[in-house]
């Protein structure tokens, strides 16, 4: 059976009430549940992790190497100031997608650079929710 792994950084526990008028009212438990439910009826089992903590997603990325077929990533802020993650991805020797749920290039001139996007197979933003399902079925295309 295909394994998946979900990843979600900082502050995204707080979907659904965080911003609304940009990340939406979805929730990250509504976000993992429909990803779960497009990869079972698939086949493909989903583990999902969320932390606040650099370092406790570094080694969710780096233990999905042997363990994983491929990462769905939303790095939120250390995006754009994580070499760590960047390293990690690298390292992991997993395909991973990162997703964000805006349009980062819409955003604030500081969200436009990634420094995790160089080390992932591609990149999904702006499409909310439906990002991480697209990113489920690019993953799911590789194989």
């Amino acid at each position: 059976m295909k394994k998946i792994l979900v990843v979600n950084g900082p502050n995204l526990g707080l979907l659904g009430t965080r911003e609304p008028a940009i990340y939406g009212t979805v929730t990250l438990a509504d976000i993992v549940a429909a990803v779960r439910q497009a990869a079972e009826a698939k086949g493909v089992h989903v583990d999902a992790v969320q932390s606040d903590v650099e370092g406790e997603l570094v080694r969710a990325i780096l233990s999905s190497r042997g363990a994983y077929d491929g990462v769905i990533l939303n790095p939120a802020a250390f995006t754009h100031t994580s070499v760590a993650l960047h390293d990690a991805i690298k390292a992991c020797e997993t395909p991973v997608v990162e997703v964000h749920l805006s349009n980062v290039y819409a955003r604030e001139g500081y969200r436009h650079e990634s420094l995790t996007a160089c080390a992932c197979r591609g990149q999904i933003c702006g499409f909310g929710k439906e990002g991480y399902l697209l990113a489920l079925e690019a993953l799911l295309a590789l194989y």
